[in-house]
């Protein structure tokens, strides 16, 4: 597990003398993925001009379960996240159009979900074009899924890029939102 702790002060350069040191202010946000099968989250605190990745992970659910009993569970495991790492703020991609209904209606309805839960724990949700978080993590509103992944590991000063896929993408949206909101 990961420190929960809201500060930097574990970070190299920050052994000075507590009683000197000064307030920091870490914004602490929660990227979200929605899906029904997978819905990514990733934590990341950001002060003083950097970024810290906190936790990262995906909800997932099984195609033969009640359609209900996997909206409940994306609900209950967002909530037991938001419990366990007490983000300041949100951010998640907007439903774009899609070909496939099916597919869209799913997304839709985990959206609606995540929504409801952030809305339960007073957390501001802001909500990205997927041309935005491309742009904001990248610097090209252009860029494949591989060149966002690679960004979101160079910017969160991670060894490898984060996996599953859902995961990198709720740590982009918490990204973008830090990029959008300050």
């Amino acid at each position: 597990m990961i420190n929960n702790d809201k500060s930097f002060n574990s970070l190299p350069g920050n052994e000075q003398n507590k009683s000197s040191q000064k307030v920091r202010r870490v914004i602490r946000v929660l990227g979200i993925d929605p899906g029904l099968a997978n819905t990514g989250f990733g934590v990341v605190d950001f002060c003083d001009g950097r970024y810290r990745m906190v936790s990262y992970g995906c909800i997932t659910t099984k195609a033969d379960q009640p359609h209900g009993e996997r909206l409940l569970t994306i609900y209950s495991r967002l909530c037991a996240v938001i419990d366990e790492f007490q983000p300041d703020e949100a951010g998640m991609e907007t439903l774009y159009f899609a070909r496939n209904v099916t597919s869209a209606m799913g997304v839709a309805e985990a959206r609606g979900v995540v929504t409801l839960c952030l809305a339960q724990h007073n957390i501001k949700l802001g909500e990205y074009q997927p041309n935005q978080i491309k742009q904001a993590v990248t610097g090209t509103a252009s860029a494949d899924k591989e060149l966002v992944e690679r960004y979101v590991k160079i910017l969160l000063g991670l060894k490898t890029e984060p996996k599953p896929d859902h995961a990198a993408d709720a740590l982009a949206g918490a990204i973008t939102h830090l990029h959008y909101s300050r």
